[in-house]
């Protein structure tokens, strides 16, 4: 496209003290450190029967400030959350709450800071321990992102259990982070790693998956939802089939975990990662589920202070879990926010954000599949068949990052192109890269229908010039 003069980023001036939202402005105002999801005076995420006809994105949106802005001259329509969501009022709160009200180290100090940010820090992990099911609070341990926690478990049961010839299986449609934390691990301990393909349906094949694992089966390491196709696995019934060789099973839930309910217990998964920033919590902090025999059976991941019992000269000792993988000062703040974030999810009710989902990611789907030369991947929604609510597509004859830069600078709309950090994946997909639109319950069907008007566009402009 030489010589395509493309309009350059611009944000509608914001002053220190409003923010302009259409024909509107309105104050900046300190809020109130007891903000409640639950608050019809305050937050838009409170159901009632009288707002049945209106969907849970519009109910939920005044909550989400960041929507409510232009963005090169148009209204911001984010369609990213796969990549990271955004963060409501009530989360924002928590983390400004804590710095300006109770900011100390957390476990160390006798005085009332101290105290009061350690019940805090730890509130947030039983609530996180609720949010999953977990049997005890203490199967959680805070890491910096998803990705700490599958490195925490690849360095620590991984170097530990791991012999020459085990076999770790993965599928091809696995996060890199799901990948390469293996692929080290199995360098230094000989172990050999298995992929999963995919079925003609663009589905990890389970009836493989299941043929593959025999007694060298050690470890079973799986998304619950792909970040690429939008399909999901049966967990539980990998578990069994893993459980019956005696392997462990890892899950990756990034993409499950803020969508619909996660039961660790009825999963009966060893291990399960998470993150906050993907889930209205923030950045710098995720989440590491293990079942306690394992946790107590697992050598320090990090040393270090903290995580220790007693310290000598010569040797040291080690805290129980989950202290003993926490080594260091942790993501206080972070911490406590996504206790909040669990808080404002709870509030709405995960069945109620799932089966929203469901609809508005169906809808994405069939109206993007009406757009001629678009190829969607992974499966075909269906009764039976229930997809993330993303796509992730390609259109005949033109970049993903194209599409993606045109859409942003003339439309104001928000999606990711590249390989999602699934590489494998793409190859095995034919491409080098794809587009991604990613929904959260937030979104609305508006902001669907403007998406696929805006890409109709985007792709006309292209086309122009062929």
């Amino acid at each position: 496209m030489e010589g395509v003069a493309m309009k350059l980023p611009s944000f509608k001036s914001l002053s220190p003290n409003a923010i302009s939202i259409g024909h509107r402005s309105f104050s900046r105002v300190r809020r109130s450190s007891s903000l409640s999801v639950c608050s019809a005076a305050s937050s838009s995420a409170t159901i009632s029967t009288d707002s049945e006809s209106v969907s849970l994105g519009h109910r939920v949106r005044n909550d989400f400030r960041i929507l409510h802005q232009e963005v090169n001259g148009s209204k911001l329509v984010y369609l990213d959350s796969a990549a990271t969501s955004q963060k409501p009022a009530a989360v924002l709160d928590a983390l400004q709450n804590y710095y300006e009200f109770y900011n100390s180290n957390v476990h160390r100090g006798i005085h009332y800071l101290s105290a009061k940010a350690t019940d805090e820090f730890e509130l947030a992990r039983k609530k996180v321990a609720r949010f999953i099911n977990a049997s005890d609070s203490r199967e959680i341990v805070f890491t910096r992102n998803a990705t700490e926690a599958i490195n925490l478990v690849a360095y620590s049961w991984g170097l530990s259990n791991l012999k020459p010839g085990d076999e770790v299986i993965l599928t091809v449609a696995e996060h890199h982070s799901c990948i390469v934390p293996w692929q080290i691990v199995s360098q230094k301990t000989g172990a050999v790693l298995k992929f999963v393909t995919l079925n003609e349906d663009e589905v990890p094949d389970i009836e493989k998956l299941r043929e593959m694992i025999s007694p060298k089966t050690k470890l079973v390491a799986v998304h619950h939802v792909s970040n690429v196709l939008a399909s999901s696995l049966p967990i539980e019934e990998i578990v069994v089939w893993a459980h019956n060789v005696g392997a462990k099973v890892l899950v990756d839930a990034c993409q499950s975990v803020p969508h619909m309910v996660v039961d660790v217990q009825k999963l009966n998964a060893d291990f399960l990662v998470a993150s906050s920033h993907k889930m209205c919590g923030p950045t710098g902090i995720g989440f590491l589920y293990g079942k306690s025999d394992l946790l107590h059976s697992m050598p320090p991941f990090l040393g270090g202070g903290e995580m220790i019992s007693d310290v000598f000269l010569d040797h040291s000792t080690y805290a129980e879990p989950p202290s003993r993988f926490e080594a260091g000062t942790p993501a206080i703040g972070e911490a406590i926010a996504l206790g909040a974030a669990v808080d404002y999810l709870s509030g709405i009710g995960m069945p109620k954000i799932h089966e929203y989902e469901v609809e508005l990611g169906k809808y994405l789907y069939e109206k993007l599949s009406s757009l001629p030369d678009v190829r969607i991947y992974g499966p075909r929604p269906s009764e039976s068949v229930h997809r993330g609510a993303l796509c992730s597509f390609n259109v005949e004859g033109l970049h993903p990052t194209d599409l993606a830069t045109f859409l942003d600078q003339q439309h104001g709309v928000a999606i990711r192109s590249g390989h999602h950090c699934a590489q494998p994946l793409h190859r095995y997909l034919g491409v080098n890269a794809s587009a991604r639109a990613s929904l959260y319950f937030y979104n609305t069907k508006e902001d669907v229908d403007s998406f696929v008007v805006a890409l109709a566009d985007t792709v006309s402009f292209f086309n122009s010039f062929k």
